[in-house]
């Protein structure tokens, strides 16, 4: 028995909690799907409203003769857990453990030493399914592309990877139906007031960004056609009806071309889609922003990270700051919600250029901003920058994860806690007032921001003093 998850326990995510956008796990219904199209029986076990006992339970009543899990970021210190327990019961000792995803390409050691049996790296729907055809046939394994194993001897194998599939719409739709879809719309509904699911065009990314990941599909950039992707959303929308999408793709108008193909067959076919979607600023223009519009975008994510050009330039994003601003202005004009997302504690990052930050959010003023603290995320250009003088080789990698890796800054990492705070009420405090809302709820966001402006500079001093 083959058995699919990922790990993700919305129950045990504090921050997701207050959050509440879970998203089904795309990867693992994809390699189901493909599963189902070579007639390859097996389960789907979705954590994400489960709990550990109950996928404990279900592996002791299963007892699966192959587990495939899905690593991520926020996941594999789950997943190393479900290792241990796997290893601990006499039951589940014949359990073969395939991992896959993101986490698994920059931590394959670990992972194999920690008790899994193989890794699939990159793509894995061809090389997970003839992974798992030699395992049942008791066939040669050893020169599959894509995987890494340990030998008898205990060596570590790592086979060359397999070539990118270049027509992705051969690959059929994810297959939620082996999930229970219905309680992520619930929740969506019950908490924002509308229902959401995901849809991926393409794989890979053609940019540059130093902090960004590609664990997966490397700079590769493929997409399915504009029609497939119609299909699939039809298809979605026939069996449940939710009220958007959310293209989950890294930059949706990458390709002009194809979002005007896109757009055409929308309105040919007289499809009604609301969905929001990610891009760049320098892949926007005026009429790109309303092909957007024709075809049903409510809301575009602009990414900017920083508002200063020295730490926009210094993450390789190559675009500019001020043509961020315009782009999410223009969105907005064009009667679309505008978002973007922040960053701050970039390395060489100082005072001015996180006020350049805030005065860049009042310039361009979205509906919606996200703003984190940096973190460097492992097999990076950005990982690579800072190990030296990071804690990455400190850490309990079995407990934490790349988000608690923390490195030498300008300030300490408290400073920039602080800075995030201060511009999230400054912001709260300038929207408010420039729409004339409640005057008092404005004057609490100016006093939590200068609460948090104080600690900054509490934490400004304590480095100052420490270095």
């Amino acid at each position: 028995m083959i058995v699919l998850t990922h790990g993700y326990f919305l129950q045990d995510d504090e921050r997701e909690k207050t959050i509440m956008k879970p998203y089904p796990p795309l990867g693992i219904l994809y390699l189901s799907a493909f599963l189902d199209a070579h007639m390859l029986a097996h389960e789907v076990f979705d954590t994400t409203f489960s709990s550990r006992d109950i996928f404990e339970n279900y592996l002791l009543e299963k007892q699966p003769t192959i587990l495939a899990i899905y690593v991520n970021l926020m996941t594999k210190v789950n997943v190393v857990k479900t290792i241990q327990f796997i290893q601990s019961q006499p039951s589940l000792q014949h359990t073969k453990i395939i991992l896959g995803g993101p986490d698994v390409r920059y931590n394959k050691e670990q992972l194999l030493n920690r008790g899994a049996h193989f890794l699939v790296v990159g793509e894995g729907e061809e090389t997970f399914y003839e992974l798992v055809n030699a395992l049942y046939q008791q066939q040669d394994y050893l020169a599959i592309p894509g995987i890494s194993f340990k030998n008898t001897d205990g060596t570590i194998i790592i086979n060359p990877e397999r070539t990118l599939r270049k027509n992705l719409d051969e690959l059929p739709f994810p297959n939620r139906q082996k999930i229970n879809l219905e309680a992520y719309l619930q929740t969506w509904k019950k908490h924002h007031g509308f229902s959401s699911v995901t849809v991926s065009t393409m794989r890979g990314c053609p940019y540059s960004c130093h902090w960004c990941s590609r664990g997966v599909y490397g700079k590769s950039y493929r997409r399915r056609s504009p029609q497939n992707v119609i299909d699939e959303i039809k298809f979605i929308q026939q069996q449940y009806k939710p009220d958007n999408i959310w293209f989950v793709d890294d930059v949706f108008t990458v390709s002009h071309k194809w979002l005007e193909e896109f757009t055409q067959l929308v309105e040919l076919q007289n499809i009604k889609v609301n969905y929001e979607c990610i891009t760049r600023a320098d892949r926007l223009n005026e009429d790109v922003i309303q092909l957007l519009k024709q075809s049903g975008c409510f809301r575009v994510w602009i990414g900017a990270e920083s508002g200063s050009q020295k730490i926009i330039d210094l993450m390789d994003r190559r675009v500019d700051v001020m043509v961020v601003q315009r782009m999410i202005n223009a969105a907005q004009k064009a009667g679309i919600q505008a978002g973007t997302f922040i960053m701050l504690g970039y390395p060489s990052e100082t005072e001015d250029d996180i006020k350049a930050t805030l005065q860049h959010l009042k310039k361009s003023n979205p509906h919606w901003f996200t703003i984190t603290v940096t973190y460097p995320i492992r097999g990076t250009e950005l990982f690579e920058e800072v190990e030296a003088v990071s804690n990455a080789n400190d850490i309990n990698w079995a407990e934490n994860t790349d988000r608690d890796i923390d490195f030498k800054r300008t300030y300490n990492k408290r400073y920039y806690h602080f800075a995030v705070k201060w511009i999230v009420h400054e912001m709260a405090f300038f929207q408010r007032k420039q729409k004339q809302l409640n005057y008092i709820t404005a004057a609490k966001a100016k006093l939590q921001a200068i609460t948090a402006r104080a600690g900054m500079m509490l934490e400004k001093r304590r480095t100052l003093l420490a270095s």
